[in-house]
Order: structure tokens, then C-alpha cells, then sequence
């Protein structure tokens, strides 16, 4: 079989995001010949561009500070927000081997190191098996001068941060706070004397996924790993009965033939900025771009991910699921393209949102998820709700973080927006619009001006009574955890006096949650559920272990790379052939 094929590995990896190289890690520590190849010329796909959790109910990290959740809790907690989507079956797989998977790579390699600080509520704590202490998994920033040569080939974040900025995430959530208490304040000392050390030592410090993609990178190499980079994959190769043996890589110029004697995993990424597919699967954001006269492009995912992975598995017999379903997140677009998270923003106390009607039509401060579901369903009853609109007053503006903006006074030159006045360039930009009165702000964004009025009334007074009767904002301990802790509820308090602001809000995502259908083990299905053989998908390749929901900060990280390990660890325990197994190589050739 191998003199059909260019080079012969026994596991295939498609994909260098936190999925593939955890699988990658994975199989190679099982005795098995590992190759990793990449479609771009940067390592860490979404994995690099995220806020690097990992969601893993059970951590050593967890256990080490005394507090082991429930399995069978977390598996009801899985099962409740997931609605029945999922099998139970994968659901316990994800409980039971994501704890393993983590113990794994420390015991692996020194570069990696896994914390836990609670508080970092899950999305639902008040389910049963939800927590309010969180499950969420991170890793300490790192200096990127010791990926070496290999620096310049991690995928950078899409918006660069100012040299030496970087945040943690417990600083991140304190920065939020930094006109609230003295904490807020030492962070943003802590920043200034990072700028400094970036600037006198040269430190090139990296925190979040970046780390995370940074220290994987580093445990390949490590572990003598190799990994092809511009090395897309064109389709997976089969034998006469189906099974998957290898795939074509266009590498140097040239279509090259991978085999794969024991299995491919394909964690290549999802659809994020194939929009003619996503506007198929989702007929919503095609009337969404009737109406704004362009296409948008708002997904923050991997400027790579066009879906290569999953059409390969569909030419070859493979089922999908979910492919209407993202990792959907209300951002802001500026009109350059930017996009900015609105996270933070959602939760501050003196704000609502409004649809088109002007009316409120979801608790604010509720899981991103639900917030962009709420938007899409608003859509499709002919009510604009993509775009919405924060409101707010400026009160807020002195006193919150809102769209980056920082509330101090204004320091020229400061890598950020500082100062008293909301910016020109946003006020110019039709994203944030001003007004003295509540209907002069409601011609401004469209919305009825009666409506709008009696939207904030209502909000005020409800605020003032210290219980959002009508959406719940602030009952869950996910709503507080960017809220104000000096107030009563750290989600709720009137708006003041004018100016009034309004920030639109688009549909933004973190790229497509649907793919290959697969099962407990990451083999990926046919529409009979009979097994394409050797093929394994994870990541965002395959449809989501979290179905139309999503757990808590790094529940996609959590299961791309407890999926990885898993579909590494079912390969090595399969029986083999000798005629056509290979003898694994000894490290020092396999380049």
C-alpha cells in the first residue's frame, strides 16, 4: 500500500489548532508515526485567536485547590442545555476523558501549566450541575522569544494589541473595574509597567490563546513532532471499500499523497468566512445583507477557515449536523471591518437594548449564545434586531469600559481611547449615534420615538426598584461577573441624564459550531450512523458536543481538545495489521 503514497505516516492530523495538536501530542505519545499539516503559514488556528480557556469540569487544576464537580452532574448539566441534541454517550465521553486529556499534557511536556482561579460563573450555574465557581481552565502568559524561529509563524490575533499590552484573564475582568476600586486601578498600573518592560527588556509577552497555541507549539517541537505548514489538504484519499487511507496535500508547489495506515483526524476548522455556504444554512443573514446593500463577513474565527475538512468528509459518505448553528457573539463593526467583542458592555448596569421596534427582547446581560439566538429569531419575524442597539447614557461613558474606550482622562498618545468625550471618528462613524432626548436619539437609529421613550421609562423604573421584572438581568451569577460590585445589583441602575448614546450591534460569531456528525469516539458518521473507517473529526470540523449551547468560558477549546486526545487514544487501541502497519519511527528522522 505505502508505494502508492508520497510519505506514509500512521496518523494524519489536519489542522494545528488546539484540537489537532492536542491530538497530535496524543497519538504520538501512543507509539503511533504523527504528521500535522496546516493550510496556512500560521500555527494556531481559532485556538491562537481566542481567549484561551478550556473548559474542563473535574481539572487537576480543580482538584489540586479541593473542589471535584460532580460527573454524573455535569453530564445532567450538559444534557440540560443541550436539549437532547447530543447523545449521552458523547456528553460522558466529554465529562470522563477531559479531566484525563489535561493530566495528560502536563505530565507530557513543562510547557504546559494549567490554572484555575474560580469565579468565572458557568453560563447557567443556577442548572443542577452548573457552578457558580466555574470550570474554566487557563494557562499563564508566556515570552514568545522562546518559540524561537517558530515565533513568526503563530497566527496573530486580528487586532494587535499596543507592545507590551497583555492581559490575563483574571485582569482583564478587574481592568473592567478600573473606576470602581483600587484593584482596577493596580491593573492598569500592572499595564503600564508591562509597556515599559516590553520597551527597556524587549519582553514579548503573550497571554490567552496566544499562549496556549504558543506552549502546544512548543510541546510538537519537543516532542520532535513535525508539522507542514501552507500545506492545505484537497481531498481524503479511500481504498475500494470506503475506508479512509490517507489524503493529498498540496505542499511546495505540488500535490503530494499522505498516507495514513492507522487514521486521519480532521481538525481543520469550520466554515467561518465561506458566506454563500453559511448563507445557505442560514437564509437570516442573507436578508441581512439585502438590507445593509454588502455582504458582511463579521466572523472573528481563523481568516483560513473556509471548510475544506468538512466537504471532504461529506465527499467521501460523511453526515453533518448543525451546519444553520456558530459560536455566535454580538459584536460591534467599525467601518474599516474591525470587529470589536461586545461582552462587558452587556453586562454594565445603565444600559438596555432595543430592536427595531424599540423595545427590549432579552435579558442584556445573558450568555452570548442566547443573546445572538434572541437576535436571529427577532430577525425572523420581520423585526429588525440584526442590527440592535445599546443604549446608554453618559454617566456610563465616565464610568464604564465601553467599546475599549477607557475612563480616565485623556492621555494624548495613549494606545487607547481616553477622555470625557465620546470620540468624533465613532460619532462620524453611523456605529454610535448622540442625542439630547430620547426621539431625537430614536430618529437616529430608526426605532419609533413613543417606543423608545417608554422602553427606557420602564428600564429606569424597574432599576430604581432594584429587579429586572421582565428579562431577570442580574439573577445569575454569569450576569454579575462584568457587572458593578458596588451596586446592589451589579447589573441594574437607571440611565441619568442626557446626552443618551445608542452602539450598534451586530451579529458577530467565533466561528461555525456545525460539521461532521461523529460519535463518542470522534468517528465520523454517515447518514445510517455506520462508521466512515479511520476518519476522525474534532474541533469545529465536527458538529458541536455543546449543540446550540455552550457551557462556559472554553467550551470550545475544552472539547476540540478532549476530542483530539480522544480520537488519538481510540487509534492506538485499535487491533492492527502487520502487513500494513509501519514500525514507528525513531525520532531523530522525522523531520
Amino acid at each position: 500500500m505505502s508505494e502508492a503514497f508520497d510519505h506514509t505516516v500512521d496518523v494524519l492530523v489536519v489542522g494545528s489548532g488546539g484540537g489537532g495538536m492536542t491530538a497530535a501530542l496524543a497519538a504520538d505519545a501512543f507509539g503511533l508515526d504523527t504528521l500535522v499539516v496546516e493550510k496556512s503559514p500560521q500555527f494556531g488556528g481559532s485556538t491562537a485567536l481566542s481567549g484561551g480557556g478550556i473548559w474542563v469540569p473535574g481539572a487537576p487544576s480543580q482538584r489540586q485547590q479541593g473542589y471535584t464537580p460532580d460527573p454524573d452532574g455535569v453530564v445532567e448539566y450538559l444534557r440540560r442545555i443541550t436539549g437532547g441534541l447530543v447523545s449521552d454517550e458523547r456528553l460522558t465521553q466529554y465529562v470522563r476523558s477531559a479531566p484525563e486529556m489535561m493530566e495528560f499534557l502536563e505530565k507530557l511536556s513543562p510547557w504546559f501549566e494549567f490554572v484555575w482561579k474560580p469565579g468565572y460563573a458557568d453560563y447557567y450555574p443556577e442548572l443542577p450541575g452548573g457552578s457558580e465557581l466555574g470550570s474554566t481552565i487557563n494557562v499563564p502568559a508566556i515570552d514568545l522569544r522562546k518559540l524561537g524561529d517558530e515565533e513568526q509563524n503563530l497566527l496573530q490575533p486580528l487586532a494587535l494589541a499596543p507592545k507590551g499590552i497583555w492581559f490575563a484573564p483574571k485582569d482583564l475582568r478587574l481592568f473592567y473595574q478600573v473606576r470602581q476600586n483600587w484593584r482596577g486601578k493596580a491593573v492598569l498600573v500592572k499595564l503600564i509597567w508591562r509597556m515599559v518592560r516590553a520597551r527597556v527588556f524587549g519582553d514579548r509577552m503573550a497571554a490567552i490563546g496566544q499562549s496556549l497555541a504558543a506552549r502546544m507549539r512548543l510541546a510538537l517541537k519537543q516532542q520532535n513532532v513535525p508539522l507542514w505548514l501552507s500545506a492545505p489538504m484537497t481531498e481524503l484519499i479511500t481504498d475500494v471499500d470506503g475506508a479512509v487511507t490517507g489524503a493529498v496535500i498540496e505542499r511546495d508547489g505540488r500535490a503530494q499523497r499522505i498516507g495514513a495506515r492507522r487514521g486521519v483526524i480532521l481538525a481543520a476548522g469550520g466554515f467561518d468566512h465561506d458566506m454563500q455556504w453559511r448563507r445557505q444554512h442560514l437564509p437570516v443573514l442573507d436578508r441581512v445583507r439585502d438590507l445593509a446593500g454588502a455582504d458582511k463577513d463579521w466572523s472573528f474565527g481563523n481568516p483560513a477557515n473556509m471548510g475544506e475538512g468538512i466537504r471532504a468528509g461529506e465527499k467521501v459518505g460523511a453526515a453533518t449536523e448543525l451546519l444553520d448553528e456558530a459560536w455566535w457573539f454580538p459584536a460591534i463593526c467599525w467601518p474599516d471591518g474591525r470587529l470589536q467583542f461586545m461582552l462587558n458592555e452587556r453586562m454594565m448596569p445603565a444600559q438596555f437594548v432595543v430592536n427595531g421596534a424599540g423595545e427590549r427582547f432579552i435579558n442584556e446581560a445573558a450568555p452570548y449564545m442566547d443573546f445572538a439566538h434572541a437576535m436571529i429569531e427577532g430577525q425572523r419575524t420581520g423585526v429588525t434586531h440584526i442590527p440592535c442597539w445599546l443604549i446608554t447614557d453618559i454617566g456610563s461613558f465616565h464610568r464604564y469600559v465601553v467599546a475599549g474606550h477607557l475612563p480616565i482622562p485623556k492621555i494624548p498618545f495613549a494606545p487607547v481611547p481616553t477622555g470625557w468625550k465620546v470620540p468624533k471618528a465613532w460619532l462620524d462613524s453611523g456605529v454610535v449615534h448622540e442625542a439630547t432626548n430620547w426621539e431625537e436619539l430614536a430618529d437616529k437609529i430608526g426605532v419609533p420615538r413613543d417606543q423608545l421613550r417608554q422602553t427606557a421609562e420602564r428600564f429606569n423604573a424597574l432599576a430604581r426598584a432594584g429587579h429586572d421584572d421582565d428579562f431577570n438581568r442580574g439573577d445569575s451569577a454569569y450576569d454579575n461577573y462584568y457587572g458593578d460590585p458596588t451596586l446592589p445589583n451589579p447589573n441594574l441602575h437607571p440611565l441619568g441624564k442626557p446626552p443618551y448614546y445608542a452602539f450598534q450591534i451586530i451579529l458577530g460569531d467565533l466561528g461555525t459550531s456545525g460539521g461532521l456528525r461523529t460519535d463518542e469516539h470522534a468517528r465520523v458518521l454517515r447518514g445510517d450512523d455506520s462508521i466512515v473507517k479511520n476518519l476522525y473529526a474534532v474541533g469545529n470540523t465536527a458538529a458541536a458536543v455543546m449543540g446550540r449551547s455552550y457551557a462556559g468560558a472554553g467550551a470550545t477549546i475544552g472539547p476540540a481538545m478532549t476530542f483530539g486526545y480522544v480520537a488519538a487514544k481510540h487509534i492506538a487501541e485499535q487491533p492492527t495489521d502487520p502487513a500494513v502497519t509501519g514500525r514507528h519511527q525513531d525520532r531523530s528522522d522525522r523531520r
